[in-house]
């Protein structure tokens, strides 16, 4: 196991699962699933120590925030989705609207 995931403890395969990053901070968390980014959010956010650790092409992650559209200036929040070999990568402005972006059901939410 790569990580532990941040909200439950539950190990966290480097293929699978999601880690979220700011860059800026040099903070990061890994989750297991992607409905436990809320409540880690909810009860403080609790980051650890770490540098943006995925592929270059990733970069910081899109241009906008996912949630808001809004465009995002170098503090940033990249959440990265591990399916085997895949990597795909949305940004935020702020944690919390990574959690609310997690909670409506993320890329796959209902328009």
């Amino acid at each position: 196991m790569a990580d532990r995931c941040s909200w439950c403890g539950v190990g966290v395969g480097l293929d699978d699962g999601w880690r979220a990053f700011e860059p800026a901070g040099a903070r990061r968390a890994a989750f297991c699933r992607l409905e436990h980014v809320f409540p880690w959010t909810f009860r403080g956010a609790h980051w650890d120590a770490g540098d943006f650790d995925e592929p270059p092409e990733l970069g910081e992650g899109p241009p906008r925030c996912s949630q808001c559209d809004a465009e995002l200036g170098e503090v940033r929040i990249v959440l990265v989705r591990h399916r085997d070999d895949a990597r795909i990568a949305d940004a935020f402005c702020s944690t919390e609207h990574m959690a609310d972006w997690a909670k409506s059901g993320g890329r796959w939410r209902s328009a």
